[in-house]
């Protein structure tokens, strides 16, 4: 994986389809659940959705602490946390553990989504 601007390296990294469809994701990626995915999708539009109940990634759960509705999620569970970053027809996921600092893993994330929205991704 590519190193961050504060140095590190994501744990894991993935790009899933809006319907939960895997596209490609890093060695020991949580596997996302369809039900899972759905509720990350409403998660965008409705931060609620994702407020009470948490962010899941697979076997993985975050405190959702915020992000910007209709681009971005973004979660925490002690010195780990995760960015998820919507496309037009995909969702990009970075975790990342103690060592690496949550906005390099927003940086990364998110310059790849708006990467793949120019592409019309």
């Amino acid at each position: 994986m590519v190193d961050l601007p504060g140095g590190g390296k994501l744990s894991h990294a993935a790009i899933y389809g809006q319907d939960g469809g895997m596209w490609a994701q890093s060695a020991g990626f949580p596997a996302l659940q369809p039900d899972q995915a759905k509720i990350l999708v409403t998660g965008f539009s409705d931060p609620g959705a994702v407020a009470a109940a948490g962010i899941k990634i697979g076997d993985k759960k975050f405190i959702s602490v915020g992000g910007v509705p209709g681009e971005c999620l973004r979660g925490r569970k002690g010195a780990s946390g995760c960015t998820i970053k919507k496309t037009n027809t995909a969702m990009v996921i970075g975790i990342y553990d103690e060592g690496v600092q949550g906005g390099d893993c927003n940086i990364i994330v998110e310059n790849l989504g708006d990467y793949l929205i120019g592409q019309n991704i």
